[in-house]
């Protein structure tokens, strides 16, 4: 309460409101399973397109599996492309890795093994040492494992104009040139042909004020040989253009213009491509790391100058363009080269422990399932691809005990569904056995799989279901509502099943809580089963599952403000009325069964609710109850023959 100590006019605020519940989000969605990029540990970033997903993750093209006989279909990105396409909108993915030979990442201690071409780490590389051996030897890494890793990396030498203003002979001056740069020297006591300094500045006493001297040794260290403005007839600033990529093979290379060579430079390649990134931006969108022994830019731009590496099939380079730079001249390509990183693989078939993931330990840096604990925001969660039938291709099948940790997962969670895949090829009696063993009312299980047009081999194949229907649960519910069963809904890039299911075979699935997908002429093929996989009849159908999810949570963030309030009638009759405005406005919005308020919901929250020993306790119960809307599942018209005399 305010406290008035002297005579005056004063004008306070208050609400004569009440306070409002905003509903949440029930359409972002998590993916988790194996790509061929992108990171492993930390929060999974926040996709709302393909192309993101390519960017970061590596693209659509196949998985190359060290353990497993041939190539597998990158189900992950494919459930990726057909989640957008159906109509996601916001997905997040969680990678799961599994290395080849060496589980943990290398150490000084421990460093990665060559093993049959692959990098035991699954990052691809490439040292100058392999090339041209140097005292300055520099190496590339990919940032994270994978056989997209293998990129593609363009380097070109771009040479600026004669930043040298000899309008005073006696005392040159550097124009366009800053500390840390690295130049191109020619003249007077410097080659003839050039050579690459480092710009330092330093105040000169002999001048009176600040200006340039051009080492080639080390900082930190008395310069030796450095050679001063007035011994040189020509200084250009030298930089670099790296084109790195593409991750895949429908997304498109990146590009960093403009970068020096010493690392004090904030603009070097040793900040742009640092190992530990500098941000989360730079780490999901930067796929390379640059390393160097070179404890300057000159004894690196030397070093790289050097390189005559070609990738397989190219010509070798003009004579001329190696020549220019050493003239001095100026030009967008005064020389390039480009190297091809190599060693990078997808690793093994990810295991159940790979999806479940790391709890974060000391660096608190999580992955898996165990890093969508930290996303409030995730409403349906699935891993596509991990019920596929590995052992055709010399893997295990790892289906069940994956299924059983997504399902884990979500029941824990409270406020999330799995959306759980048949195995590819199974029978309409496989598929019963395999419903038999789940029981959740957090989970609703799909068959068959769809048969699509894939963008990558332009074949036909097969892929898990739940990535087209995670997409049509979001689509549903941006254009009807949560409350409403997401299905009888068009799978728009769907051009078959693997088994087209008729009803006699539907019958017997769908009161086991199967949700079919079938294919009806002039309709086209459609989700067929809105039921979860449970046998509590209460929670029989997905959408109330879903819509309940939607009222607590709402609610619960809705009514934070209420907790340490004075736990009285006041507080009761706030809370009361708050949670009421929320059930009206969702009543009047059809979302709930009655022709009145009272036959829809009803809140309570007194002395009926709470003895004084809750409130004693400091508990305050508000009772709920809600009449929600269930599917038509069943339409049913009544029709017999009538006499015209009948009444």
């Amino acid at each position: 309460m305010p406290e008035y100590l002297a005579p005056g006019v004063f004008v306070e605020e208050v609400s004569f409101r009440q306070r409002s519940i905003e509903g949440v989000s029930t359409s972002t969605t998590g993916f988790i399973g194996p790509t061929r990029f992108g990171p492993i540990f930390g929060e999974p970033p926040l996709l709302t397109s393909f192309g993101d997903f390519e960017r970061i993750y590596g693209g659509i093209d196949q998985l190359d599996h060290v353990d497993l006989n041939d190539r597998t279909t990158n189900y992950l990105a494919q459930a990726v492309r057909a989640y957008f396409e159906e109509g996601g909108r916001r997905l997040y993915v969680a990678r799961s890795w599994n290395a080849f030979q060496d589980p943990y990442p290398p150490t000084q201690e421990s460093p990665a093994q060559l093993v049959n071409n692959r990098w035991s780490d699954g990052h691809g590389r490439w040292s100058s040492a392999s090339t041209t051996p140097s005292d300055a030897v520099f190496d590339l890494l990919a940032r994270y494992p994978g056989a997209a890793g293998n990129l593609t990396v363009s380097f070109r030498f771009q040479l600026g104009e004669n930043s040298l203003d000899t309008t005073n002979p006696m005392a040159p001056v550097l124009r366009g040139i800053g500390n840390f740069d690295t130049v191109w020297a020619s003249g007077g006591s410097a080659p003839a042909t050039g050579a690459a300094y480092w710009a330092e500045r330093f105040f000169d006493e002999n001048l009176g004020r600040e200006s340039f001297r051009l080492r080639q040794d080390d900082p930190g260290q008395p310069p030796t040989g450095e050679l001063l403005l007035d011994q040189v007839q020509s200084v250009q600033r030298l930089t670099v253009n790296v084109l790195v990529g593409p991750l895949g093979r429908f997304s498109d290379e990146q590009g960093w213009e403009d970068l020096t060579f010493h690392p004090d430079h904030p603009r070097s390649l040793f900040n742009v491509f640092a190992p530990p990134p500098t941000s989360r931006s730079t780490e999901l969108f930067v796929p390379l790391i640059f390393g160097s022994e070179a404890g300057n830019g000159a004894t690196l731009a030397d070093s790289m100058l050097a390189q005559e590496s070609l990738l397989e099939g190219e010509s070798p380079p003009d004579s001329t363009v190696f020549d220019n730079l050493t003239n001095g001249a100026v030009g967008d390509e005064a020389r390039t080269f480009r190297i091809r990183l190599a060693g990078g693989n997808d690793g093994n078939q990810p295991e159940p422990i790979d999806y479940e993931g790391d709890d974060g330990g000391a660096d608190g840096l999580k992955s898996g399932l165990n890093a969508f604990e930290d996303i409030e925001e995730i409403s349906i969660t699935a891993t596509p691809g991990a019920s596929f039938d590995f052992s055709v291709v010399g893997g295990t099948d790892y289906h069940d005990p994956v299924m059983r940790l997504l399902i884990s997962h979500c029941e824990r969670m409270r406020y999330r569904v799995a959306v759980l895949d048949s195995v590819n090829g199974q029978t309409p009696g496989e598929i019963q056995q395999l419903r038999g063993t789940i029981d959740s009312t957090r989970a609703a299980l799909y068959y068959p799989w769809i048969r699509v047009l894939d963008p990558f081999t332009s074949t036909e194949i097969h892929l898990p279901p739940s990535g087209f229907v995670t997409g049509i649960y979001a689509r549903t519910d941006v254009t009807r509502g949560v409350h409403k069963a997401p299905a009888n809904e068009v799978v728009r890039l769907a051009t078959g099943f693997e088994l087209l299911l008729n009803r006699a075979q539907q019958e017997v699935l769908n009161p086991r809580g199967i949700n079919c997908l079938r294919f009806f002429e002039g309709r086209g093929f459609r989700v067929w089963g809105a039921r979860t996989a449970s046998s509590d009849p209460e929670w029989k159908y997905l959408n109330v599952r879903r819509y309940f999810a939607f009222l607590e949570r709402s609610i619960e963030i809705g009514t934070q403000w209420a907790v340490f309030e004075p736990n009285g009638p006041v507080l009761w009759s706030n809370v009361q009325r708050t949670v009421e405005d929320f059930l009206f406005n969702e009543w009047q919005s059809n979302r709930l069964l009655g022709l009145k308020p009272d036959e829809a919901f009803f809140v309570r929250c007194d002395r009926s609710t709470m003895s004084q020993n809750d409130i004693d306790n400091g508990r305050l119960i508000c009772l709920v109850g809600v009449a929600p809307l269930r599917p038509a599942e069943f339409v049913i018209f009544r029709i017999g023959q009538k006499t015209a005399d009948s009444r």
